[in-house]
């Protein structure tokens, strides 16, 4: 049976790259009718907070990732928080060091950063130098008498060959040398990420481990780890990461970088999911598809080994679409409460229909609410720069069109065109901009219906103060 899991740390809020590699585990074991666990690996107490591991639950639920083991729900493999699991991991820390594979390492801090700067200096790979591997038992009792509390290290193996088949980019190698000696439980007695994330994905039965490229040279440890133990090993698979649209590290300031952020800037969880589902992974269909949809079609041979790039254009493209397949309900939910107050009921229908051809956030839906139903409109220098090119003129006929034919617009732009000898731009531009203060935006029919004869006759008004 295939099972996948997803194991962030709550320390902040999901990152763009741990949720998609939480879809993806989720999709692959949902394809193949396995579990999805979620653990929290909350062993760093300083960083750690339970907010966030309430943020990051809630998050998920949100973009519609549901977990068959783990908080919540429990499972026959729990707890799933590593804080308590801390027995578990006791157990094989003894059996480590009874078989001379871990020893204490009193190196503080300072130390291991002048021996890192040293190395560095001289060209070589920062990498512990095994400085209390020599340490007798006789001097290592003297050190804790002293009150010293040591981090315990695994014992590398010397010149030994690391390999494995990565399921996204091949076949792997790493030599033993290249690895220096790694803590594998802290000073203060917490087991480190290396430590506790192998063992519990052995325990847990976890069959297949997907996650960032960032954690590759961790694998090499960690399965040399649950090697020495004689623990089952999952497959991992490293996705490549996702990068900026300039090609640096994705960061604030490409836009929303983490899943809450999307949620609060309105993204419809539809949306995000598949812009996301096809983030280093490609899917013959480029229709809005849901969850079990997009678990169907996912394989693991269609995950690319290159670089993920963050398109905001793209996400605003499934966002789109996402707001054009919404009923009239389900649009006016996702707008909230207060459309619902504030749209005239004779006028809901047609302004839901503007809304949904013409925005794609909340935000934008409420300036056209105020556009329609507040009487105070404001014009920026360009556009009334624009006004007072069409000229005094232009609103004199345009008024007097609009008294004869102001349930007909067709014949009142007709009457526009044969007064002035205008069209195109000329004769739309300045209509637009005086009725809604903007160049763009929905059709001058919808307009028109939305703002009633009293508001356009202001609007003319107004406008033709602006023109002379």
């Amino acid at each position: 049976m295939i099972r996948t899991r997803f194991s962030p740390s709550p320390t902040g809020m999901l990152h763009l790259g741990n949720v998609r590699a939480a879809l993806f585990s989720a999709l692959y074991a949902t394809k193949h009718q396995g579990a999805f666990i979620l653990r929290i690996e909350d062993t760093d107490v300083a960083r750690s907070d339970h907010k966030y591991t309430v943020m990051l639950q809630e998050d998920l639920h949100w973009l519609g990732i549901q977990w068959q083991e783990g908080p919540e729900v429990g499972g026959p493999h729990g707890p799933y928080f590593q804080s308590q699991r801390h027995r578990v991991y006791e157990d094989y820390y003894k059996q480590l060091e009874t078989q001379k594979l871990a020893y204490p390492c009193f190196c503080s801090d300072q130390e291991l950063a002048m021996n890192r700067k040293l190395q560095l200096s001289r060209g070589h790979a920062p990498r512990y130098p095994g400085t209390c591997r020599k340490l007798t038992q006789a001097e290592v009792q003297k050190k804790l008498e002293q009150g010293l509390k040591p981090a315990l290290r695994f014992q590398i193996p010397a010149n030994t060959l690391i390999e494995f088949v990565d399921l996204v980019k091949g076949t792997q190698r790493f030599n033993s040398d290249d690895i220096g000696d790694f803590i594998i439980r802290r000073a203060e007695g917490t087991a480190s990420f290396m430590f506790c994330n192998a063992i519990d994905d052995s325990l847990m039965e976890v069959t297949h481990v997907l996650r960032g490229e960032d954690h590759l040279a961790n694998t090499p440890r960690q399965l040399m780890i649950l090697s020495a133990l004689k623990l089952r090993t999952p497959e991992y698979g490293h996705l490549s990461l996702i990068m900026g649209e300039d090609g640096g590290k994705l960061s604030k300031r490409h836009g929303s970088f983490s899943l809450h952020d999307l949620r609060e800037e309105g993204y419809l969880p539809k949306a995000a999911m598949n812009y996301l589902a096809r983030l280093s992974h490609t899917y013959d269909s480029q229709n809005l598809l849901s969850f079990s949809e997009l678990a169907n079609d996912f394989q693991l041979e269609r995950l690319s080994r290159s670089s993920a790039r963050f398109d905001l254009n793209q996400l605003h493209f499934w966002q789109k679409q996402m707001v054009l397949s919404l009923d009239d309900n389900a649009l006016l939910n996702w707008l909230g409460e207060e459309f619902n107050q504030r749209i005239p009921s004779d006028k809901r229908k047609l302004f839901l229909e503007v809304v949904r051809q013409n925005v794609i956030f909340p935000s934008e839906a409420k300036k056209w609410a105020d556009i329609f139903f507040d009487n105070n409109l404001s014009y920026t220098d360009e556009n009334k720069t624009v006004l007072q090119q069409a000229g005094t003129q232009f609103f004199t006929e345009w008024q007097s069109a609009a008294s004869q034919y102001s349930d007909d617009l067709k014949k009142m732009l007709d009457q526009l065109k044969s007064k002035l000898n205008i069209s195109g731009k000329q004769l739309f531009m300045p209509i637009r901009i005086a009725l809604t203060g903007e160049q763009h935006g929905p059709e001058l029919a919808q307009i028109v219906t939305l703002l009633g004869k009293e508001k356009i006759e202001n609007r003319i008004k107004n406008a033709m103060n602006v023109s002379s």
